[in-house]
């Protein structure tokens, strides 16, 4: 119960500073990787540390292809480790499910956002740039104003560990 209460603050700190500066502290992330590591060492030993060290690393494995086809940040690898160091394998791959699918939710939000905000204007753009200059429809559409909605992905991580707080706790 106390590395969940843990990963339950740790991740809510997280989700806030990735929301305030687009970063992940790494004092967090490695504070609560140690913090884990230690804390499962103190209370069941060797078998503690290693059950710790492999929620670590999958952690880790489970995103850092993201992080390498430069779909999200270090720091959001590193949160994921932290989350793996404090439940282990088992707890950090039903984190991984939960954050996939508020990633999943996250990301259509944006897009319909996106669509909303910009689609009434790419539209007026298209009927007026095709209708006055001749250009083509997928010409005036693709000319966009540069700006993308950001996926603050430290925030869908906090949402994984807290629905796998409640999962656990009500679910089961």
């Amino acid at each position: 119960m106390v590395p969940l209460i843990a990963a339950v603050a740790i991740s809510s700190v997280a989700a806030v500073t990735d929301i305030r500066s687009r970063r992940i502290p790494n004092l967090l992330t490695c504070s609560s990787m140690v913090l884990g590591v230690g804390y499962h060492t103190i209370i069941n030993g060797p078998q503690g540390f290693l059950f710790s060290t492999a929620g670590l690393f999958l952690g880790i494995g489970l995103l850092v292809l993201f992080y390498l086809a430069g779909g999200m940040g270090a720091g959001d690898v590193k949160l994921m480790a932290a989350v793996g160091a404090l439940l282990g394998p088992k707890g950090v791959f039903t984190v991984f499910i939960f954050t996939a699918l508020a990633g999943g939710v996250y990301a259509l939000g944006l897009l319909v956002l996106r669509f909303r905000v910009t689609g009434a204007a790419i539209q007026l753009s298209t009927m007026l740039s095709s209708s006055k200059f001749g250009a083509s429809s997928m010409d005036a559409a693709s000319t966009g104003n540069g700006k993308t909605a950001v996926l603050n992905y430290g925030v869908c991580i906090a949402i994984g560990v807290l629905l796998t707080a409640l999962w656990n706790n009500y679910m089961r």
